[in-house]
């Protein structure tokens, strides 16, 4: 009923006004990925404490690092044997070639990582803002103030050139693990299990119920990492570097979220606070240094995490926003790069203006959670449909492309790709079953449905031969002279 007209072949100088420009190694691809996630450690997974306890968020977080192993796997084999900048939705619309389904899927699929990757950042600054709030003591009111200077700040770096962007990541992840280690060497000698992370509670004070309700914030300790394919085009050897950086990524994300989940749980003061803030790394250092100067310092250096996530995913929003548009899926003028520094702004820019919206409008709506955690299970939302859908494209890539060059092979498999749905689908359902989280759950679904509106009323009408699209009904576009 409603059919999308086939893309049509770019006019001239389309392309050429949105080229971007390699830079990326498998150093800078570590970077990416490492600093899209860890801020959280700093922030977000410490309302899962509310949910299954300290028993229940550690099992929770199990279950997530086999969800990420498995998916890491599956888009380590897709992205260099299909290296454009579209990430999910490339897969997606290659899966589905050749049916009446690939650009819904492709569509479907890129919708729903825009929302994960739009509103991922909106959860990391309000996060950055309650730190900022707590170091210099200006009051609930000038949180939102907080969150436009840190979009204008980030967003301008971002727009400055790939080159920047890729040293700013990488610098400030860098300073984010090493908060991280010196917070683990001084907690690891004040770690009091049954005094701090247990309590009163226990181990399971939910049950089997509170392991999967804690499942989203479980999640949150490794959102992003699946962004690195968004880089494909950007990236000297996505074959050899795309892959490397993943495993290596995930390696360090794994080591870092347990050792930040059972140190900061067990010291003062003790996971059933801890459940309840926004600043949870704070609390550990102020109990470890003393609630005054040193503590405040070392906070603002805790703020490095945050900051190397919200960098992150802003360049991952822009990408995507520019891959979705430079097809036509998005209206075309948002994937105009600018200039010399080939970035694109327009893409960076409205993705911080729906960021920053929706964090206001959760903010000014009176919620009874907090705003950063009714903003986390909206992302989570995108991200879990986002993950499920490009499991699925990798069994059809399998299935209906056994001849497609793939320079990686997925360990895992289909096995692996099978097990990553069945957990996402898990977590899909537990967003639902909390009342409190519910509201900010059915927002994500009501911006799903207005994306679904957007693609049958006009860009199902528009599609643009882009790379990603060429590749999937069998032609070769050249975006730029082999670099």
């Amino acid at each position: 009923m409603f059919s999308v007209r086939p893309a049509s072949a770019a006019g001239s100088g389309f392309l050429e006004a949105r080229t971007l420009r390699r830079h990326a190694r498998v150093g800078h691809l570590w970077a990416l990925g490492v600093g899209a996630v860890i801020s959280g450690d700093f922030f977000g997974w410490n309302f899962g404490l509310s949910e299954g306890g300290f028993g229940g968020m550690l099992a929770a977080l199990g279950v997530m690092t086999v969800l990420f192993a498995a998916l890491c796997s599956g888009i380590a084999e897709m992205s260099p044997a299909l290296p454009h900048a579209g990430g999910a939705y490339s897969f997606a619309r290659s899966a589905f070639a050749g049916t009446s389904w690939g650009p819904w899927a492709g569509y479907v699929t890129g919708l729903a990582e825009n929302m994960e990757y739009i509103l991922t950042p909106a959860v990391i600054v309000v996060g950055l803002g309650g730190y900022l709030g707590a170091i210099f003591e200006t009051g609930p009111q000038w949180e939102p103030v907080w969150w436009l200077v840190l979009y204008v700040l980030f967003v301008g770096l971002n727009v400055a050139g790939v080159e920047l962007s890729f040293r700013v990541s990488f610098v400030i992840t860098i300073c984010a693990l090493a908060v991280l280690m010196l917070f683990f060497v001084a907690a690891a000698p004040r770690f009091n299990l049954h005094g701090w992370a247990l309590g009163a509670a226990g181990w399971f004070p939910h049950g089997p119920s509170g392991v999967l309700r804690a499942l989203p914030f479980a999640l949150w300790v490794y959102l992003g990492i699946e962004q690195l394919p968004l880089a494909a085009e950007e990236s000297h050897d996505p074959a050899r570097d795309m892959p490397r950086g993943l495993w290596l990524g995930l390696g360090t994300l794994v080591v870092f979220a347990f050792l930040t989940v059972i140190l900061n749980s067990g010291i003062e003061p003790g996971s059933a606070m801890l459940a309840k803030s926004d600043e949870p790394l704070l609390l550990g250092f102020r109990s470890l240094f003393g609630p005054f100067a040193l503590a405040k310092v070392l906070a603002l250096f805790a703020c490095t995490g945050l900051a190397a996530s919200f960098h992150a995913i802003i360049y991952a929003y822009g990408r995507q926003i520019y891959s979705l548009s430079r097809s036509g899926y998005f209206p075309v003028w948002l994937s105009v790069t600018n200039g010399a520094r080939q970035t694109p702004a327009r893409a960076l820019v409205a993705g911080s203006v729906l960021g920053y919206g929706a964090a206001l409008a959760i903010h000014f709506a009176g919620q009874k959670s907090p705003t950063g955690a009714v903003l986390l299970n909206m992302a989570v939302f995108g991200a879990v449909v986002a993950y499920i859908l490009q499991m699925v494209s990798f069994l059809l890539l399998r299935l209906r492309s056994p001849g497609l060059a793939r320079p990686y092979r997925s360990p895992l498999g289909v096995v692996g790709a099978v097990l990553a749905i069945v957990i996402a689908g898990v977590t899909l359902v537990t967003l639902f079953q909390n009342a409190d989280y519910r509201p900010g759950v059915l927002g994500a679904v009501a911006w799903f449905g207005l994306g679904i509106v957007w693609f049958v009323v006009k860009g199902r009408h528009g599609l643009v031969l882009s790379p990603e699209e060429a590749f999937a009904v069998g032609q070769e576009v050249q975006v730029r002279p082999p670099s």
